[in-house]
C-alpha cells in the first residue's frame, strides 16, 4: 500500500484530505499542536476500514521535517503522495504588518512547503512515482486587502508547484495545485451570517464551500487517473475567480 502524508491533518481541510484518502493509502496524519485531534482523525480512517498513524511535524523547521520523515520511512518505506496542506494566518494590512507577522507566514506556509517537498521528492525519484498537491489559495492568484503576507505565501506555491512538475514529471512525479475559495474551516469561522451572504453573493454556486469539495479533487489528483495532470492550478471557489 503507498503511503500518503498530509501536512496539518489533524482539522479542517487537511482532516477532510486524510480521511479521504483513507480509502487508497495509508495516511500519515501530520499534526504540529493538535495530536488528539490527529489521534481521532487516524481512528476515523480506521474505522472506516483505512489504514493510519500519526506524527508530529513542525513544517517551518527542517529538522522537525527531516525527523518526520526519517520515521516514515522506517515505518513505511517511502511517501508516495504528499499533501502541503499546513498553514497559518497573520492578517494585518501592510503599513501595519510587522515583520514578525510576514516572516512566520512565508516560513511556514512557502519555505515549509519547500521542505517536505525537497525531502519527500528524494523517495520519489528512487521508486520512479510521486505525487506532490499543494493547497494554495484563490487568495494567491488575486491578491487580498489585508493580507499580503498570506497571498504572497499561496502565490509561491503556485510557482514551486510549477517548477516542480517541469523538474520532475520525466520520473513519473508530478505536482498540482488545489486553490480553495471560501471553505467552511476555523480559519473562517469568524465571519458574521453577514459576511457569509455578502460573499455567497459573489458565487455561481450559491453556497460556502465545505472540506469535502476540496478532499475530493485532491483524491482525483493523486490516483492514477490523473497521471497526465501536472503544473496545473485548480480553483475549487464556487466560481468565485471566474
Amino acid at each position: 500500500m503507498k503511503t500518503a502524508f498530509v501536512t496539518g491533518g489533524s482539522r479542517g481541510i487537511g482532516k477532510a484530505i486524510a480521511i479521504e484518502l483513507g480509502n487508497n493509502f495509508h495516511v500519515v496524519v501530520g499534526y504540529s499542536n493538535s495530536e488528539d485531534k490527529a489521534n481521532d482523525v487516524a481512528k476515523d480512517i480506521i474505522s472506516s476500514g483505512g489504514s493510519a498513524s500519526t506524527i508530529r511535524v513542525d513544517i517551518s523547521n527542517s529538522e522537525s521535517v527531516d525527523e518526520a520523515f526519517t520515521s516514515i520511512e522506517k515505518d513505511y518505506t517511502s511517501v508516495d503522495v504528499l499533501i502541503n496542506n499546513a498553514g497559518v494566518t497573520k492578517d494585518n494590512i501592510l503599513p501595519r504588518m510587522k515583520k514578525d507577522e510576514w516572516l512566520e507566514v512565508i516560513q511556514t506556509n512557502l519555505t515549509g512547503s519547500f521542505y517536505t517537498s525537497q525531502r519527500a521528492i528524494k523517495l520519489m525519484m528512487k521508486n520512479k512515482w510521486g505525487r506532490i498537491i499543494f493547497i494554495s489559495s484563490v487568495v494567491g492568484i488575486s491578491g487580498n486587502q489585508g493580507q499580503v503576507n498570506y497571498a504572497a505565501s499561496k502565490a509561491g506555491l503556485i510557482g514551486l508547484a510549477k517548477s516542480i512538475s517541469k523538474e520532475m514529471g520525466s520520473r513519473n512525479i508530478t505536482s498540482n495545485v488545489v486553490a480553495p475559495g471560501y471553505i467552511e474551516t476555523d480559519m473562517t469561522s469568524f465571519l458574521d451570517n453577514q459576511n457569509k451572504e455578502n460573499i455567497i453573493e459573489q458565487l455561481s454556486i450559491k453556497r460556502i464551500g465545505k472540506p469535502e469539495d476540496i478532499s475530493n479533487v485532491v483524491s482525483f489528483l493523486c490516483n492514477e487517473e490523473s497521471e497526465y495532470i501536472t503544473g496545473q492550478v485548480i480553483p475549487v471557489d464556487g466560481g468565485l475567480s471566474t
